[in-house]
């Protein structure tokens, strides 16, 4: 394997290109194809090595099957939107190509995504010969990932997980989101969830909040949603008893958003202006910066880990597992900002695993069960290094009693 397709030129698609040019004894061909022909040749010229570009529209599964065909690919990596899944995954299934995404599918008239839909390819990916990989990003993927390193490596049972991921960077603007901010927003605005003894509890949007103390950056106000890592690892880490995911907002950001649902522009159903019909999101997404555009004057990091408590040796034990990142660093060395980073990175070194055969089979995939030790080795080569740290019973007592 030596040839990638790399579908989606937004600012996390930019980076996989970028560092899969940076690894050329990995990849001999890369191509980089976008709806927006002008975001792949932008990235064309920022990349260290040569790489080709087009445009195909990812909606569309018979324009990817042409692309594909023209391309002759090894690999896909999808770095469209998540409603673009299913297509990408059909045009993969057609000619016979590994398959590798960032985000699962949801459908552009619901605000529901989950792993549903990808699972149902399991049969038809096992019969092709293919092997897909789903929700290899930061969270989902490296956070995946820390939890089967730790079920390998630090537990004999693990009892408990809390993800918990923190922004706290500045990028200098009134409102303005990190990634495409239809996704964003619709995550947000979503009943929040969480697992607990066997069960699914939802909660109201934003309803419970805690202070947790992140690595490198201190206590931070955080909001207990649902995401997506949640639905695969209940059913890939065995015993599990509680998982929940932890995410930062500032007050600023909140106040906003509260404005905007107040007033109708987090609507995804349409509505009629002047004759002509528009999903009030997709305008709001139109009015806000790209995130790309966010890189040059960010400043702070993002610090994103697991909490995982559990049993080893008969008795209690505790650890973080964790990343950190600076937003001018990832600037200096990408031209990007940290979360479209912490996004990108993952993504390439998950091709990497693939490229090279170790991470192989046939079927569909999550990243926790695939080997986890040789992907957080490569990551941290490609610029996310992480840690695992013991902790006392006392430390953050406050959380796992919540």
């Amino acid at each position: 394997m030596e040839n990638i397709l790399i579908i989606g030129a937004g600012a996390a698609g930019s980076v996989v290109a970028k560092k899969c040019a940076m690894n050329r004894d990995v990849f001999r061909k890369i191509h980089l194809a976008s709806r927006t022909l002008d975001k792949c040749i932008k990235v064309q010229k920022e990349c260290k090595t040569e790489i080709t570009v087009s445009q195909v529209d990812a909606d569309d599964a018979a324009q990817v099957v042409r692309l594909i065909e023209e391309q002759r690919p090894d690999l896909v990596v999808n770095m469209a939107l998540p409603y673009q899944d299913l297509p990408i995954m059909d045009a993969c299934l057609e000619t016979g190509v590994h398959y590798l995404d960032t985000a699962n599918y949801e459908p552009k008239d619901e605000a529901r995504f989950s792993y549903t839909w990808q699972w149902a390819y399991r049969d038809r990916f096992r019969e092709k010969g293919i092997m897909a990989v789903l929700g290899c990003g930061f969270d989902p993927g490296v956070t995946s990932i820390f939890c089967a390193y730790a079920r390998n490596n630090l537990f004999d049972e693990i009892r408990t997980i809390d993800i918990v991921d923190c922004n706290d960077g500045s990028h200098g603007k009134a409102f303005a989101t990190n990634f495409n901010p239809e996704i964003n927003i619709r995550e947000v605005t979503q009943r929040g969830k969480y697992w607990k003894r066997g069960k699914w509890i939802e909660i109201d949007p934003l309803s419970i909040s805690s202070m947790i103390d992140y690595p490198e950056v201190g206590p931070r106000k955080s909001y207990l949603i649902y995401h997506e890592e949640e639905e695969s690892l209940v059913r890939n880490i065995d015993g599990l008893e509680q998982i929940r995911f932890w995410m930062t907002f500032s007050d600023n950001y909140i106040k906003h958003l509260e404005v905007l649902q107040n007033v109708g522009m987090t609507r995804i159903n349409p509505v009629v202006y002047n004759g002509v019909e528009i999903i009030p999101l997709q305008f709001l997404k139109a009015l806000l910066p790209e995130p790309s555009s966010l890189a040059e004057n960010y400043t702070g990091k993002t610090s994103i880990g697991c909490i995982i408590r559990g049993v080893k040796g008969g008795k209690p034990a505790a650890y973080i597992l964790y990343n950190v990142c600076d937003h001018a660093e990832t600037y200096r060395e990408l031209g990007a900002q940290a979360v479209s980073y912490t996004t990108g990175v993952p993504a390439a070194t998950g091709a990497i695993m693939m490229m090279k055969g170790i991470w192989s089979g046939k079927g569909v995939f999550n990243v926790e069960e695939l080997p986890p030790e040789p992907f957080l080795e490569e990551v941290s080569k490609q610029g996310l290094p992480w840690h695992a740290k013991r902790l006392d019973g006392e430390a953050y007592r406050e959380l796992a009693e919540l």
